[in-house]
């Protein structure tokens, strides 16, 4: 009975020590040094994209997760995972606001959809250069809704990545507003896309990324609007002819991960993270810049007729009848002011 009753403590032991082992795999893995700090944990995060890997967003993030893991001697790593590997948007935030170690590059339109006065800065010519975009920095209007995001689980890591213009891509010239009437223009479903694409004269079409090249080639849908960085990785130069400059919308990105896990880094961590995170994004924004003239002449020569006579002071005029419809007209106006524009 002895023999028996040792037997069983000891299995107890074991199972006890198997567990504890086991549970210290699910949080953090410490580094081969043993110490027992929060700063000698490794962390990671799992930023995610629907760009190709071709884009320079890309090679941004790959560059971002690099300076990181560098300044943190390995710390942090972020791991990149492009062209939706880890599922739609909208589902991947709703993890990040749960508290899984989860970015994504996502853009002021669907955050629109928490904080509703974020989406005005995916509006009709809301900032038309880069330098506007720094000064964005110096709002307190604008800080104090991003600040709000972190009500529902969500934390802002940067938003200066700038993917450059967007234009109209379609099988016809676009020189105006009017060119566009009946024209079905792929955009993402927010309201603040779907109402600058109508007040612009298109009639909107919700599709994801992905399922432009087939929208297009069955007639769903007679363009989309997208940046030239997003042409050649998607190959829509095979399904659409014309690259109209209307310049409507210059794409500002934001980098967001759990609000939860982020306040759980060592505060070193939370700094070097967003530090290398603006750095790579005014970087790699300023890439996609001196790279457009290079794209044109690979989409001409595929054939694409680049048309840079659109009547923008029209387009620009037609455009606030976005901000009107959201009730936008006051916020946009108040961070102009505050940016000085």
């Amino acid at each position: 009975m002895k023999i028996k009753k040792f037997a069983s403590v000891l299995l107890i032991i074991v199972m006890i020590i198997a567990l504890a082992a086991c549970g210290s795999d699910n949080v953090e893995t410490e580094k081969e040094d043993g110490a027992s700090s929060d700063q000698n944990k490794q962390y990671v995060l799992k930023h995610c994209h629907v760009l190709s890997t071709s884009e320079p967003f890309h090679k941004g993030f790959l560059n971002w997760a690099k300076a990181v893991e560098e300044r943190t001697n390995g710390g942090l790593k972020i791991e990149v995972y492009p062209a939706g590997q880890m599922g739609v948007e909208e589902d991947l935030l709703e993890q990040a606001k749960e508290g899984v170690n989860i970015s994504h590059n996502t853009d002021a339109a669907r955050l629109g959809m928490y904080v509703d006065e974020l989406a005005v800065l995916n509006g009709p010519y809301f900032v038309e250069s880069l330098d506007e975009v720094a000064k964005l920095k110096d709002s307190p209007t604008l800080q104090k809704y991003i600040d709000e995001l972190e009500k529902y689980g969500l934390k802002v890591l940067s938003y200066n990545w700038v993917q450059t213009h967007r234009h109209f891509f379609t099988n016809v010239e676009v020189d105006k507003p009017e060119d566009l009437s009946g024209l079905r223009i792929r955009t993402p479903g927010s309201p603040i896309w779907q109402e600058s694409v109508r007040a612009l004269g298109a009639e909107p079409v919700a599709m994801n990324f992905g399922d432009m090249y087939s929208g297009i080639q069955q007639g769903a849908i007679d363009g989309a609007e997208l940046v030239y960085a997003n042409i050649p990785g998607a190959k829509l130069y095979e399904v659409l002819k014309y690259a109209n400059e209307t310049k409507h919308i210059l794409l500002i990105n934001f980098q967001v991960c759990s609000a939860k896990w982020f306040n759980s880094l060592p505060e070193e961590y939370q700094k070097i993270l967003v530090e290398e995170c603006d750095k790579a994004g005014m970087e790699t924004s300023k890439e996609m810049e001196e790279n457009i003239s290079s794209i044109k002449a690979e989409l001409k020569e595929a054939g694409m007729i680049i048309n840079d006579d659109c009547d923008i002071e029209t387009f620009k005029k037609a455009g606030e009848k976005a901000y009107e419809v959201l009730k936008l007209t006051e916020v946009k106006e108040k961070i102009w002011e505050e940016i000085g524009k």
